[in-house]
């Protein structure tokens, strides 16, 4: 693995962050595959090899199932690999739907780029004059806050996900607590019980509060919910049909599969392993809780990296990033997507999102010509920096591919 690769993988590992990693290994039928329509000698099976292999390694590595869904300007490819219920071995299906956790974030950060366009909002206003008082004490202040450093985490504000107290609800206690409800004051007063990490624009620091607080901004700016607002601007006039924010309902549509987690155990050869599919999700609001699927995950991407979704300076602002090295080696954080470098020179804009029994990630080239989406149905293991590595670079795993270091927090990335 050579050092751009590894830098990719070890952007990719940082910004997944959804749970501790343990070695065990389920076994699974191999992948399944298909394309939309036929495609030129060699056919679509042969272009996805290395990302088929890149699936079938995550299964092997521990991962109950993957799911994948790649479209390019040959067509679209589907694939699957391991199962979407260990109980009844039922497959992974191409129209599942699962928690997109922080992919989440583009969404809301389209909406408040397309009031910027409208001239309701400006990037550089305060938080403090569309939410006065709201973020204040322990050092936070929303008076020095911009809209724009809470969209590409400059803020400093503290992360609300990773306050001790927190993580025992999300993680050792979770089955305890997987139905409470968490409002958007709640969380922020999470964070503003701690310290910041630094002055605002001081410095880069993944912070879940700064897309809450995106959300109630959302709110204040027109009048109704952030997720009113992302139905009517992004949902249905792209017609992501199996895309949908539950609030506080905690099911997951049909069709679906099951989602597992071992809930921030340490890492052990054989670990408890918990169903995870219904929980309430508002403790991620408009910084997690939105549902998807592969499909419309590559719809949404390649209309917005492809510009679609915004005007050209909004667009710009969206691609404008800042570096992440702190946290995310090698990568730039925009509003809302990142890029990282690829070990082949390919530029993709992306961002991943973990939850509860779900790890996700969804890709574009800057054209929004080719886009790539994933999924893994467990939260303890995997690398979904191979994913994008195999898709975009056409290289197979190696060698083992669960590259994510043992965590002890979880948070939504």
């Amino acid at each position: 693995m050579n050092v751009r690769t590894r830098t990719v993988h070890r952007a990719l590992a940082g910004a997944l962050a959804a749970a501790a990693m343990a070695a065990a290994a389920l076994t699974a039928p191999a992948a399944a595959e298909a394309a939309d329509a036929p495609s030129a000698a060699g056919g679509g099976h042969g272009r996805h090899s290395a990302t088929r292999s890149a699936m079938e390694a995550q299964v092997a590595a521990g991962i109950p199932g993957v799911l994948g869904q790649a479209r390019d300007d040959h067509g679209t490819w589907r694939a699957s690999a391991g199962v979407g219920d260990r109980t009844t071995q039922r497959p992974r299906l191409p129209q599942d739907r699962f928690r997109i956790a922080s992919i989440s974030k583009v969404f809301t950060s389209v909406v408040l780029l397309q009031l910027e366009a409208e001239g309701r909002i400006g990037l550089d206003d305060s938080v403090e004059r569309w939410l006065p008082g709201v973020v204040r004490g322990n050092g936070h202040d929303g008076r020095e806050i911009t809209v724009r450093q809470l969209l590409n985490h400059t803020s400093g504000i503290y992360n609300y996900s990773e306050d001790p107290g927190f993580q025992k609800l999300i993680g050792p206690d979770f089955l305890e607590h997987r139905f409470d409800t968490y409002t958007p004051d709640a969380l922020v007063k999470v964070a503003t019980a701690h310290a910041p990490y630094f002055r605002p624009g001081g410095g880069w620091h993944y912070s879940n509060t700064n897309y809450v607080l995106a959300g109630m901004i959302t709110e204040k700016v027109t009048g109704h919910s952030y997720a009113t607002e992302i139905n009517r601007r992004i949902i249905r006039p792209l017609g992501l049909t199996a895309t949908t924010l539950p609030g506080t309902a905690p099911e997951l549509p049909n069709p679906h599969g099951r989602a597992y987690s071992t809930l921030l155990a340490e890492p052990a050869p054989d670990p408890k392993i918990y169903d995870v599919t219904e929980l309430n999700p508002s403790w991620g609001g408009a910084a997690g809780e939105i549902i998807s699927t592969t499909g419309d995950l590559n719809r949404f991407y390649g209309a917005l990296i492809g510009g679609k979704l915004l005007p050209k300076a909004q667009q710009r602002e969206l691609l404008t990033g800042v570096s992440a090295s702190d946290q995310m080696p090698g990568v730039r954080y925009g509003l809302g997507v990142y890029t990282a470098p690829l070990s082949c020179g390919v530029t993709v804009w992306m961002h991943t999102g973990g939850i509860h029994g779900s790890a996700s990630i969804a890709a574009s080239t800057l054209d929004g010509r080719h886009t790539a989406a994933f999924n893994f149905n467990g939260d303890w293991t995997g690398d979904l920096g191979a994913l994008i590595e195999a898709e975009y670079c056409g290289k197979a795993p190696s060698g083992p591919s669960a590259t994510l270091k043992p965590q002890k927090t979880m948070t939504l990335r």
